[in-house]
């Protein structure tokens, strides 16, 4: 009896470990990485931990050349690390995953494709066997989402910086991947055309449940995008500093200029001081 108590009792703390891993979707665990140069390693990652659950969008900043796009590659299985674990459903990641989407500043869109070959490009490689009008399908899908209905026949260069970008952001959802990967994808545009991208990506995470991870170097951006801001170490990077935002579901623009916000930019910034090696470590730094 006490044998099956046992046992019964292992399985189900065990079922219980399962779900939770399952939970956190994205999981960083003791990450070391080094390059390789000429000179000997340069270490860029330094026994690094993060946890993102499913759904959530968590926004990672720190100091220049820290290792933030180093992670990217990491998550996405385009690298490995020297040490440590990456892990997306509770699955060690060992090669290149379909169910990861990305988009980067330089929308990198092909110059003789359509702006709707473009976004289709994924599901010709994820989803071959897809027939045609379904790609089509899904990508005006998008498209109509993001305002662009009317410019799916036209060339990337017939397009403005932020429609190039909304384009950017339809294909790397075109295929609903588990988790969205952001590397700076606004940075280069103007003010007003980003702060309308930050607006569409609420839009779009409601109609469009995914997983995010977003590189940024703008403080504005990560408060009002993310629902966890994560604050790396100068390099070699580990986690510093974490910081909830607790404001669920669309944000208006101008909630960045409330008391709150404006308590979260400051504690950001004098993380990123701490960073850079400018700031004295303040009390709640990891």
């Amino acid at each position: 009896m006490r044998r099956a108590y046992r046992a019964r009792r292992f399985l189900h703390g065990l079922a219980e470990s399962v779900e939770e891993r399952m939970r956190k979707l994205i999981e960083i665990e003791n990450v070391t990485h080094a390059y390789r140069t000429v000179a000997g390693p340069l270490p860029v990652l330094d026994n690094l931990n993060l946890s993102i659950p499913q759904g959530k969008f968590c926004a990672v900043v720190g100091p220049s050349g820290c290792g933030k796009s180093t992670l990217t590659r990491l998550i996405a299985g385009l690298m490995f690390p020297d040490s440590g674990e990456v892990r997306l459903h509770g699955e060690r990641v060992r090669s290149p995953r379909k169910t990861v989407g990305m988009a980067f500043q330089n929308p990198v869109l092909l110059e003789w494709r359509t702006i709707l070959q473009n976004v289709i490009l994924p599901l010709e490689i994820v989803a071959p066997t897809m027939a045609k009008a379904q790609k089509e399908a899904r990508a005006r899908e998008l498209l109509a989402m993001v305002g662009l209905e009317d410019f799916e026949d036209k060339r990337p260069s017939e397009l403005s910086g932020g429609m190039r970008q909304r384009a950017s952001l339809c294909r790397s959802l075109v295929h609903k991947p588990d988790i969205l990967i952001l590397d700076e994808p606004f940075g280069a545009l103007d003010a007003f055309t980003r702060e309308d991208l930050w607006q569409l990506m609420h839009k779009l995470r409601a109609e469009e449940p995914f997983t995010a991870l977003l590189i940024t170097h703008d403080l504005r951006e990560s408060v009002y995008l993310a629902d966890q801001v994560v604050v790396l170490s100068g390099r070699p990077a580990t986690t510093q500093f974490v910081l909830d935002i607790d404001m669920p579901g669309p944000r208006p623009i101008d909630m960045l200029y409330s008391t709150q916000s404006v308590d979260w930019l400051a504690q950001l910034r004098d993380q990123i001081e701490i960073a850079q090696g400018r700031g004295a470590k303040t009390e709640g730094a990891i």
